[in-house]
Parts: C-alpha cells; structure tokens; sequence
C-alpha cells in the first residue's frame, strides 16, 4: 500500500480530529450560556462561584429579563446543595459594606429585566452539603409569584469569576 492509496483515510482522519477539536473548544462557550424560560420571564445563566475550603455559603447569580406586560416578583429560591436558600441585597455605607435578607422578594418589572450579580442583589446559599467545585453544576427552583415555579441548573465557575460577560 502506497501513501497515495493512504492519503483518503488520513483526510478521514484529519477531518474527524479537527471536528472533535471544535467540538471541545465549543464546550466552554455551551456552558457559558444557558436559559430557561417560564411564562414571560427568561432566566439567563444561572451561576456561582467555587467555594473555598470548608465555606458553608456561596452566592448565586442570574438575570431575569421580563418580556411580557405584567410585572412579577422572584419570591423564593431553593438548591439541592444548601440547606437554605435566601435573597440578598449587598450595599456599602461609609466604607462598610452591610448585607440583608429580602424577604418580600425581588420585582421583575414588565418589559424589563432583574439582574443578581456580585456586589449587588444576588443569592445566598447557606449550610452548603459540600464544597462547589469549578465545572460542577446542581440544580434550583426559582419561585415568581406569577410565572410560578423553574427548574434550572447553576454552574460553578473559578473561585475569582467576576461575572463580567455571562448573558
């Protein structure tokens, strides 16, 4: 056998190596995005970041854009990875920076959009059942007084993500 007769098995071969090469370098960009949609509401990347050591809490982002014509409110959030999951709003005072439950929860306002990001509104997981690791993900169920309840799954990034670009 001659490489002439070769040559059409190792364009075979080239081809299917360069697609599964796209294939893995596409991954990251599928985990970045990712959706979910309930009534009005479209949920837009559910994530957190890894946990340091024996950490108990951990926050949660996401936004929420509403596209109908009704306002609606996120009023409870729960995660198979905490014990308890609550709404939180974070401020800084003269230099010190507070942290407080939300206990009425969070409006969505009609034709607009909800964003829980650092340093912000954001999530709390508390009483973690485990550390959260990078590229791991666990699933939640966000509660709208309207839209009622989803599913949806978070994604765990690097320790230091700092939330810059995930829609």
């Amino acid at each position: 056998m001659t490489l002439f007769s070769r040559l059409p098995r190792l364009a075979e071969a080239c081809a299917a190596a360069i697609v599964a090469s796209a294939l893995l370098l596409a991954a990251p960009a599928a985990v970045v995005a990712h959706e979910y949609e309930v009534g009005g509401l479209r949920i837009d990347h559910p994530w957190t970041r890894a946990s340091p050591g024996l950490a108990r809490i951990a926050g949660g982002y996401l936004t929420v854009a509403n596209r109908g014509a009704t306002a609606d409110r996120l009023v409870s959030v729960s995660a198979e990875i905490a014990g308890r999951t609550e709404i939180h709003e974070m401020s800084m005072a003269g230099g010190v920076m507070t942290m407080r439950e939300i206990t009425d929860g969070l409006a969505v306002p009609a034709g607009g959009e909800l964003a829980l990001q650092p340093g912000g509104l954001h999530l709390m997981f508390m009483d973690l059942r485990q550390p959260l690791k990078e590229g791991e993900r666990f699933d939640a169920t966000l509660t709208f007084e309207t839209a009622g309840s989803v599913a949806v799954t978070f994604v765990v990034e690097a320790i230091a993500a700092g939330g810059k670009g995930h829609h």
